[in-house]
């Protein structure tokens, strides 16, 4: 939505997908630490299996984080360095380990989206094709929503309709912008 009010958007998940392309370095690291099972035949990194390794080991979550973090960080200052201020005074990064990563103190204002935790849930395993427990190992690897709502500038909740969500982030927008 912000996107299409015109504010230019970076994706975090997006570039950590991009630090593990078959080639990269940040591939080879991954495949250094966690062994050679974890791409498919393809040379690509098979997510489910690393996924069940990390979300049910801390220590190898945070391996993996001191190989992806980085690259995303980078990423993330190089695209808002890029980002002409003077035709766009605001642009967000979707940083959904924002406080986890210590990363909220980098920027002017912190937008949260927030919904019940068993909306979050039941969106989580449909989204991601998760048995129930999967989806709760990896929520419970983030800091409870309710943390990041009390830490927020902007909290914008999706429990209702597309159309209340909408109305909610044109608010934000007006009053990021000072319109």
């Amino acid at each position: 939505m912000f996107e299409e009010l015109g504010v230019p958007t970076i994706d975090s998940d997006v570039l950590a997908r991009e630090a593990v392309q078959p080639g990269s370095a940040g591939l080879a690291a991954v495949i250094a630490r966690f062994g050679p099972d974890i791409v498919d035949a393809s040379g690509t990194l098979d997510r489910r299996k690393l996924a069940g390794i990390v979300f049910n080991n801390a220590e190898a979550r945070h391996d993996l984080e001191q190989i992806v973090h980085p690259f995303v960080r980078t990423a993330t200052e190089a695209w808002f360095a890029s980002v002409d201020s003077s035709r766009h005074p605001l642009a967000i990064a979707d940083i959904p380990l924002l406080y986890e990563t210590g990363r909220d103190a980098d920027f002017d204002a912190v937008i949260v989206v927030a919904c019940e935790p068993a909306t979050q849930l039941r969106r989580v395993v449909e989204r991601d094709k998760l048995t129930e427990d999967e989806a709760r190992s990896r929520i419970a690897a983030q800091l409870p929503i309710e943390e990041k709502i009390s830490r927020a500038d902007h909290v914008i909740r999706t429990d209702g309709s597309s159309a209340d969500t909408d109305a909610q982030v044109r608010e934000v927008h007006r009053q990021l912008v000072g319109g």
